[in-house]
């Protein structure tokens, strides 16, 4: 079973539509007994770390995600937000503590490094590079772009949990791996063939 997390943020329906239509079923999902047969979870994500994880925590599944994730090491993807709130903190509104999956903060764009062709929020189309081999890359090149909305990215502590980069200004991560722990700052949903083969991918491979 592929569940989409619910905790009330998020492109929700757009991730099922793109599963669907890619020939996968999936629940989109607060219920404890849809978490527990899980075999692949998404977490979504859009708007601020701060309020993203206090919406996360205050579900009545929380404590079981944690448990299917790190003990039971079901494959989860974060999306955008949902991406974000897998490293430590982020300095949005202050220093927010995120949930530690992967060692590395959030930051805001630093728009002293932008020329000013480049805006903020980044928004749009934009290419990836892929850091390190991965199941989540098979049959993407050099030439597969993704839809971005963001003004904060992230910083990982360690290199090996980086996945992908992308240049916006200067180059920053826009995907994470760590074991059974994914993460990608675009949204596939909105990335028409590019976006199918990921999620295909990670569906498929993990």
């Amino acid at each position: 079973m592929i569940t989409i997390i619910d905790y009330e943020i998020g492109n929700l329906a757009s991730i099922r539509n793109m599963l669907r239509k890619i020939g996968y079923d999936s629940v989109i999902s607060s219920d404890i007994n849809d978490i527990v047969k899980a075999d692949k979870l998404i977490l979504p994500g859009v708007g601020s770390f701060e309020y993203g994880m206090k919406k996360l925590k205050s579900m009545s599944y929380f404590s079981l995600l944690e448990k299917r994730v790190l003990v039971d090491k079901v494959p989860i993807l974060g999306v955008c937000l949902g991406a974000q709130l897998l490293l430590d903190s982020s300095e949005e509104g202050g220093e927010s503590k995120g949930l530690g999956w992967i060692s590395g903060r959030v930051i805001k764009f630093d728009e002293k490094k932008l020329s000013g062709d480049e805006k903020i929020p980044h928004m749009g189309w934009n290419r990836v590079k892929g850091l390190k081999e991965s199941k989540l890359l098979k049959g993407l090149d050099i030439n597969s772009r993704f839809y971005f909305v963001h003004s904060y990215h992230m910083i990982c502590t360690n290199s090996d949990d980086m996945l992908l980069e992308t240049n916006h200004g200067y180059s920053f991560v826009s995907g994470v791996e760590r074991d059974n722990i994914l993460g990608v700052q675009f949204h596939p949903e909105k990335s028409h063939k590019f976006g199918m083969k990921l999620y295909d991918n990670f569906i498929s491979n993990y």
